[in-house]
């Protein structure tokens, strides 16, 4: 029997822990980035939002990198799209990002 070379070894080895590493880690991350994208980009006035620190509020101006968010009745915080965590009523079902 002919003994293989260090080479065919480390594509035998490597080759499948890497498929392993993109379809288990490296895809779904990438997925819910995209995810993630589409609903900053597609806020609206009016959206009810969680920010990622737990603050739930109503969107009140959507600017270009920043959101308005109405917390009660003369309180309103700005903050950046990116602290968005989640749109709980949109016309599409919620989208939780985690």
């Amino acid at each position: 029997m002919p003994q293989q070379s260090g080479l065919t070894q480390i594509l035998f080895l490597y080759v499948p822990i890497f498929f392993i590493f993109y379809f288990f880690i490296i895809r779904p991350q990438r997925q819910q980035q995209k995810k993630t994208q589409e609903m900053l980009a597609n806020l609206k006035k009016n959206d009810e939002v969680i920010t990622a620190s737990g603050i739930h509020g109503t969107v009140v101006i959507v600017k270009d990198k920043t959101v308005v968010v109405r917390v009660d009745e003369g309180c309103r915080i700005e903050f950046d799209r990116e602290a968005i965590a989640s749109v709980v009523n949109s016309e599409l079902k919620p989208e939780v990002v985690k």
